[in-house]
């Protein structure tokens, strides 16, 4: 009798944790949106190092456009997708909240993007952009698994040493598109083994209660 209840409490334990950790996590942040995204930069990077694609700033700057307009309507939808169809969002917006915790660094990257560009200092937008990918993923930490911050950590050390580098150029692609297929597929890598292991001890939880039901 005294193991049941012991059996019992251990169970309660585990679907109060269960709730907590599914309050605090934020799945609004899609792991396979994140792995498409950093293909279609390497993807790209490879079109713009092709001797067929102009060797000009201007085009260039388009590429790099084309890859970010990609990333933010993939992970856009991923996010109004989930906001609107999760049965447990219920389509509260304040579950929307960690969303605004990265728009600070995209406003800010996006500010020096055009100052940089209107300097004509291009050569120091692919570590400005790293940096801001970087913020962005830490700035998610609290309501993502806690490794998601080696991958903010990643974007930056490589973005800071972009910008001290001596000799940079923005017109070789492949920078940029390695270190962000990297940290995409990473961080996409890290969504899909939390998501994974969360179902586990969701469904180890629903078949003890079955169980306990059963018996």
């Amino acid at each position: 009798m005294i193991s049941q209840h012991v059996q019992d409490a251990l169970v309660q334990v585990r679907e109060l944790q269960q709730s907590i950790a599914d309050r605090l996590r934020f799945k609004g942040f899609s792991g396979p949106t994140r792995a498409i995204s950093g293909t279609v930069a390497l993807v790209i990077a490879g079109v713009m190092s092709t001797p067929i694609f102009p060797a000009e700033t201007e085009a260039h700057l388009v590429g790099w456009a084309v890859v970010f307009a990609v990333g933010f309507c993939l992970n856009a939808g991923a996010l109004v997708h989930w906001f609107l169809r999760d049965p447990d969002v219920q389509r509260n917006i304040h579950r929307l909240s960690p969303v605004i915790d990265v728009l600070a660094p995209i406003a800010v990257g996006g500010i020096l993007s055009a100052a940089l560009i209107l300097h004509g200092m291009h050569r120091y937008l692919f570590g400005t952009w790293m940096c801001m990918f970087g913020l962005m993923n830490l700035a998610s930490r609290h309501v993502l698994p806690r490794s998601i911050t080696l991958v903010g950590l990643f974007y930056i050390v490589c973005g800071g040493a972009w910008l001290l580098a001596p000799r940079v150029t923005f017109l070789n692609p492949w920078p940029m598109g390695l270190v962000f297929f990297a940290g995409e597929w990473v961080g996409a890598l890290i969504l899909y083994m939390d998501d994974r292991r969360y179902g586990e001890e969701r469904m180890l939880i629903a078949r003890k209660r079955e169980q306990d039901e059963n018996a």
